[in-house]
């Protein structure tokens, strides 16, 4: 969506009220990091994302038998989830150092899919969200457990990784439909 632009359905109503702008866009169209100086420096924040690792049979077998040959896939995207949250600042350019208060990084093996899907909430007390860094837990435990598995599979496929909710902030608390 460009700055000043309401979308509308294909019935002609308009999806939202007010003029959506996308915060990291000055007014010259160029990129630029929100300036968080003047907001409040003790709002609590939260956001919960997911996704899921497909595996496959064979390797979700091995994954959640704990039997393959790098070791525990779990504990380690777990481990790496974490790390990937603190270190969102340095992989994504915009975005803000954030004190992360709690990162907790759930994956939990579901056999009818041959998958371990990933839920992660961050939390932190300060002037900006912290979606990204939830977005960003996700995607790295994922990749972790790619890394696990890729020896005995080539079929995996990551998906899905999106924001399921969101608390704190300017725009407000968000939760994810369905």
């Amino acid at each position: 969506t460009y700055v000043g632009e309401v979308r509308r359905a294909t019935w002609g109503r308009a999806l939202c009220t007010v003029a959506p702008r996308l915060t990291h866009v000055g007014k010259d169209g160029r990129a630029v990091m929100v300036d968080v100086s003047d907001k409040p420096q003790d709002a609590r924040r939260m956001a919960v994302a997911s996704g899921e690792v497909y595996l496959g049979q064979v390797a979700y077998d091995l994954v959640a038998q704990n039997a393959l040959r790098k070791g525990d896939a779990l504990a380690v995207a777990r481990l790496a989830g974490v790390m990937g949250a603190k270190q969102t600042a340095n992989l994504i350019p915009l975005c803000h150092n954030i004190f992360l208060s709690k990162v907790h990084v759930d994956l939990a093996l579901e056999p009818a899919r041959h998958s371990v899907r990933i839920r992660v909430t961050a939390t932190a007390v300060g002037p900006t969200g912290v979606e990204m860094e939830a977005l960003t837990a996700v995607s790295i435990a994922a990749l972790t457990v790619y890394d696990m598995a890729k020896a005995v599979s080539k079929d995996i496929r990551i998906a899905d990784i999106q924001l399921e909710s969101k608390s704190g902030g300017k725009s407000g608390d968000y939760q994810r439909a369905g």
